[in-house]
């Protein structure tokens, strides 16, 4: 089962190593042998179930997976295309390990700007030794800085996406999850624009969990999901309060040595409210977090994720729950500016 605990760490990491080779470049390099040496390791899951030496819990998974695969493009609407119909055994954790950074006195994250996808807010390693190499890099500039791994990603449909090793353990209504936001990618991305094209991701993948799992007649399920969902919300709330706060604290007048002061004392009160909302429960959203540093990188990660969901949210239900209509009113927005989308999905009504 996948812990949730840390949740923006386990989502999508897009592709950038797809370009290597005609842009050149020692990290784009590195990301492309990264690439490929994952999508060579790819079989066919129907082999792999068929497979008399693969263990059954996996078998069990693959199983699983095919039928959450199926339900994505004929009810939910998403790419029907090779992506999570094959499987690879990367052998580690991890297939990514994404770096954010963010100023010290900024709640925003610095960005990268590559062919293909645009700029992104976060640069992912294959290696784990080369993502924290270049955190401390980073660091020694004095910016904040966070390294989260992250267990899949999406190619946006240039290759056939494989069910990963880092996928396996989690239940199926994560696995299901994972396969609804990374197939989103491949529907619809925005290049250059985190914040829409993660919040549509999550949207679709929250909506198409809760449309699953009725599908399926699993209400309990459905009223845990439900249960954990509140407590996503109530401390993203937590995370964009404090984002708030200290957005107000960075544009002060006042001097280096008293923001720091100020700066301590916001991560210190956020610190205790997420203990005050955790009061003793068990696997509660974020605890990894929690339980290590927090800087400035880490809210703004969590921006790229969930500022622009509650947007989505209304574009979804003025569709009437029509998933074909929303996605037409998600392309409409696309070819927006990107301020005059921001208006419409990232700001509070």
């Amino acid at each position: 089962m996948n812990n949730n605990s840390n949740l923006p760490t386990v989502r999508a990491a897009l592709l950038i190593g797809l370009v290597a080779a005609s842009t050149g470049g020692c990290y784009l390099w590195e990301s492309a042998q990264g690439q490929f040496a994952v999508m060579s390791k790819r079989e066919p899951i129907a082999r792999v179930i068929d497979d008399m030496s693969t263990p059954p819990a996996l078998r069990a998974q693959l199983e699983a997976v095919t039928s959450i695969r199926n339900y994505a493009s004929r009810v939910l609407g998403l790419p029907d295309n090779g992506s999570y119909r094959t499987y690879a055994d990367i052998g580690r954790p991890y297939v990514v390990w994404n770096v954010v950074a963010a100023g010290e006195f900024s709640v925003d994250a610095k960005e990268w700007c590559f062919p293909v996808v645009g700029c992104v807010a976060y640069r992912g390693y294959f290696a784990q030794a080369r993502a924290r190499s270049f955190a401390a890099e980073l660091r020694s500039k004095g910016l904040d800085v966070s390294v989260g791994g992250v267990a899949a990603y999406s190619t946006l449909g240039h290759f056939d996406d494989p069910v990963l090793n880092t996928m396996v353990n989690w239940n199926d209504i994560e696995l299901a999850a994972i396969v609804f936001h990374e197939l989103t990618h491949q529907l619809l991305y925005v290049a250059g624009d985190t914040a829409f094209n993660e919040a549509l991701a999550t949207t679709v993948e929250e909506e198409g969990v809760r449309r699953w799992l009725l599908a399926q007649g699993r209400d309990a399920d459905l009223a845990a999901r439900s249960l954990q969902r509140e407590h996503y919300v109530a401390v993203i709330d937590l995370l964009r309060r404090t984002r708030a706060r200290l957005r107000v604290l960075y544009a002060s007048d006042l001097d280096p040595a008293a923001m720091r002061e100020a700066k301590r004392e916001a991560f210190g009160a956020m610190r205790l409210a997420y203990a005050k909302l955790k009061s003793g429960r068990e696997d509660f959203p974020f605890e990894s977090w929690f339980s290590g540093e927090l800087n400035n990188a880490h809210l703004a990660s969590v921006a790229n994720y969930y500022d622009c969901v509650p947007g989505f949210e209304r574009e979804l239900a003025a569709a009437g729950g029509d998933l074909n209509a929303f996605y037409r009113r998600a392309r409409y927005l696309a070819k927006m500016d990107q301020r005059s989308r921001d208006a419409v999905v990232c700001s509070t009504p």
